[in-house]
């Protein structure tokens, strides 16, 4: 299992939840990112007969990926990546969305992560 330290970037809510569910659905599912390399379907069987499955596509470095809970619900988490920047969007099985968009140029990054409630946070790194 992976261990995320929440840094003095990470001060607002929005991005310690984001962070918080991202490794919590990870380590629920027990899935490691070498696990999901190209493309993957996933179900499991719990011993009172419920099932979950999770599904995962990768191409040209992004990612989509969707699980299913055992009544229905679905969560989503869509990364697309260029040459700028990277644009990630995950909805919860509660139908919350949190996005994460990062913008680069050859002298900073930017980072914005906007939680369900609308809440933003930012972080600016100024490369030398």
């Amino acid at each position: 299992m992976k261990t995320i330290q929440l840094t003095a970037s990470f001060k607002t809510l929005a991005a310690r939840t984001l962070v918080i569910s991202l490794t919590s659905t990870a380590a629920l599912l027990g899935i490691s990112n070498d696990a999901l390399a190209g493309g993957r379907n996933t179900s499991a069987t719990g011993p009172n007969g419920q099932s979950i499955s999770h599904s995962v596509t990768r191409s040209n470095g992004n990612v989509s990926s969707s699980t299913t809970a055992p009544n229905g619900n679905t969560a989503t988490r869509v990364v697309e990546r260029s040459a700028d920047g990277t644009t990630s969007t995950m909805q919860g099985l509660n139908g919350n969305t949190a996005t994460r968009t990062t913008t680069r140029t050859d002298t900073s990054s930017q980072t914005t992560v906007t939680g369900p409630n609308g809440q933003t946070g930012s972080v600016t790194v100024t490369h030398p």
